[in-house]
């Protein structure tokens, strides 16, 4: 019998892998690739296997990779498409869009702009705060990871001397601005390093010749390590990379730039949209915005001009607060007002909570108002909305609202945290994303804050008009940038006439889209879809629209790009219809 058995279990044909099974199967295999060549990224998601080490950020490593996106669209290739259910043809062209347009980038040589005012290898302690330590091994992974510094800064240095060889760098005004934060990380007691933190956190009850073995390898790693490698860094960068800079902004400057940053706008946006059409929907937006404003002003009471209301706003010291810790308590009412209002406008929720913390005083005087981070994939770590807090005389508390609501709920943490918790959804997807989607989705919360109440007073009301018409300028203003060739005192002019922003806002957001090309085009396109989906529901439901139902729709897909989101809340309007029909 059991010879028999075996027989037959000799003799039985494999069942045949189907289309579908291939593909997630190489889904994970390249999710396992992916953690593997980005350590870091692994690391915010909570996978630790790679805790003692860096990014590979060589030459070598960026044609590596290269090739690899190549090999691997050629093995999609091969799939066949009419084979997959519904759902894994959208993954199946998610994931060949991912790849198909990271060989594209490769072909700009964009990976070279590896530093700039806003972050890179200074700011690489920053990653202290997203990562644990609890057990002996995550310390030991950390004092490795210092130890392999000075390698990891070697070969970004490779990569940026080749970007200034080949004049693929940042303009000079913005990259001045780096070497003051580079001598911040240069510190005579290594105690005193941010890398050095988590060896001052330690668990009191671990045995002392555990914590001074671990703290003594931490301090030599900074010392011995880090130090000396942004030393050397900090040389490089001022006598061979910013000599080499130009004092012009603008892609159009670059080899291939023209193309390179139309490239990108269809890449941020999602959508086959032009420089020139991207700019002129912008005036578009700014000219009917600019009107709502008037509104608003007239209904203040205010006497005086549009652009002498906003003055008004940026200046009065009635809008402001006077010290760093009462600004940060003012952002954390606003969120905890706003957290019980969200069954308002979901019926699907996020597991994970969110922190309201500050943005590292290393890097507050060199960044924009505020940002999100999200949690981290296995629940260890929460989301968390980070405010600046650097001079909070010029945080104007007419902004906060609309900012808390973008950053946080029902913004970035619902949308970020609901997608990393759809489970069946491929991993590419759940921690992945597109920016048009993410931000429009950002964008968009921020009309939502006034079906919960928030915005009752001029100020406010304004702000959240001065939050959305700083979206609308970016459109014109990056473009400009970019495609035109705006010089930065036009891009500020332009900034000033058209928003309440205060001058320390508009220049370092001036900078920003000096550094990030398209990114910021990404808002207004990815908003104005969402608005337009909606109101395509609300006229073909009526009073059957239930807009708790039509935001976890939007949301039940993670973020993708904008044409398979029109797709997704088609299928729920059917759905809706089906059900509304008697």
């Amino acid at each position: 019998m059991r010879l028999l058995l075996a027989i037959l279990f000799v003799a039985a044909p494999a069942f045949a892998e189907s289309e579908g099974e291939r593909l997630h199967a190489l889904f994970s295999r390249e999710w396992e690739y992916a953690m593997r060549e980005s350590p870091l990224w692994a690391s915010t998601l909570g996978d630790r296997r790679y805790n003692d080490r860096w990014d590979d950020r060589g030459l070598a490593a960026l044609e590596r990779r290269r090739a690899h996106s190549a090999e691997l669209l050629e093995e999609l290739g091969r799939f066949d498409e009419a084979k997959l259910s519904p759902a894994d043809r959208v993954n199946y062209r998610l994931f060949r869009h991912e790849y198909t347009e990271s060989l594209e980038r490769h072909g700009f040589r964009l990976h070279f702009l590896q530093i700039d005012q806003r972050g890179g290898p200074q700011s690489t302690d920053e990653y202290v705060d997203s990562l644990r330590y609890e057990t002996v091994k995550d310390y030991e992974d950390w004092a490795a990871r210092l130890e392999a510094f000075p390698a990891y800064l070697e070969q970004i240095t490779e990569v940026l001397r080749e970007g200034a060889r080949t004049k693929v760098l940042h303009p000079r005004f913005v990259l001045e601005r780096v070497p003051e934060q580079i001598r911040a990380r240069i510190l005579d007691e290594p105690e005193k390093s941010r890398f050095y933190e988590p060896f001052k956190r330690m668990p009191a009850d671990w045995a002392p010749e555990v914590r001074e073995r671990l703290a003594a390898r931490g301090a030599a790693a900074v010392r011995e390590g880090v130090v000396p490698a942004f030393k050397r860094f900090l040389e490089f960068f001022e006598k061979e990379y910013l000599p080499a800079a130009s004092p012009e902004a603008g892609l159009r400057r670059l080899p291939r730039g023209l193309e390179a940053y139309a490239f990108l706008a269809r890449s941020f946006t999602t959508t086959p949209m032009t420089p020139p059409q991207i700019h002129a929907l912008g005036l578009s937006e700014v000219k009917r915005i600019r009107a709502e404003m008037e509104t608003v002003k007239e209904a203040s009471g205010f006497k005086g001009s549009l652009r002498d209301y906003m003055d008004h706003l940026r200046t009065d010291p009635r809008y402001f607060y006077n010290d760093p810790e009462a600004l940060l308590a003012g952002y954390r009412a606003i969120a905890k007002r706003i957290d019980p209002e969200m069954t308002k406008l979901f019926g699907k929720l996020p597991r994970a909570p969110y922190g309201v913390v500050p943005i590292p005083a290393e890097s507050a005087p060199h960044t924009t108002t505020a940002y999100y981070w999200e949690p981290a994939a296995d629940g260890s770590r929460a989301g968390a909305y980070y405010v600046n807090l650097y001079k909070p005389e010029t945080r104007p508390k007419w902004e906060m609202e609309a900012l808390t609501v973008h950053e946080a709920v029902p913004g970035h943490h619902m949308q970020i945290s609901l997608a990393q918790e759809l489970g069946e959804l491929p991993k590419f997807r759940r921690y992945g994303g597109y920016t048009a989607f993410v931000e429009g989705w950002g964008l968009y919360s921020e009309s939502l804050g006034y079906e919960i109440g928030l915005y009752q007073d001029p100020a406010s009301k304004f702000g959240q008009l001065a939050y959305e018409m700083w979206r609308a300028v970016r459109l014109v203003v990056d473009t400009g940038i970019h495609h035109y060739g705006w010089s930065r005192e036009k891009v500020i002019d332009y900034f000033r006439e058209n928003t309440p922003k205060t001058e320390i806002d508009i220049a370092n957001e001036t900078d920003r889209y000096v550094v990030m090309p398209g990114q910021a085009l990404a808002y207004k396109v990815g908003q104005l879809k969402i608005k337009a989906l909606r109101e395509k529901a609300k006229a073909e439901l009526g009073d059957k629209f239930d807009l708790r139902s039509f935001h976890d729709a939007v949301l039940s897909q993670g973020a993708v790009t904008l044409d398979v989101l029109e797709a997704v809340v088609d299928d729920w309007l059917s759905a809706r219809k089906r059900i509304s029909t008697p």
